[in-house]
């Protein structure tokens, strides 16, 4: 039980990429994308390649190294830093 806590916010905080449809500031449809945690930016760019099949136009790009936290266990601690980025994207 001590090792399923860290493992679980370990597993909420990594990995997840999540788009949301938007309006971009020129108008067109476009997409707002969090790649926060384990994800690089490459996971930015496929999410956007998937939402917008016909190309689109990077708007903006946010991100930071992000924030360290340690998990202790018998052996001492462990560190890890979750990284946080976002990008604007307009479809073509």
């Amino acid at each position: 039980m001590k090792l399923f806590v860290p493992l679980l916010l370990l597993a909420a905080l990594s990995g997840c990429t999540t788009a949301k449809m938007t309006v971009t500031p020129d108008g067109r449809r476009g997409v707002s994308i969090d790649c926060t945690g384990g994800s690089s930016w490459s996971a930015c760019y496929e999410k956007a390649g998937q939402m917008c099949p016909g190309g689109y136009v990077v708007f903006s790009k946010d991100g930071d190294d992000g924030n360290k936290f340690a998990v202790g266990n018998k052996d001492g601690f462990t560190s890890s830093q979750i990284a946080t980025r976002s990008m604007l994207v307009g479809c073509k």
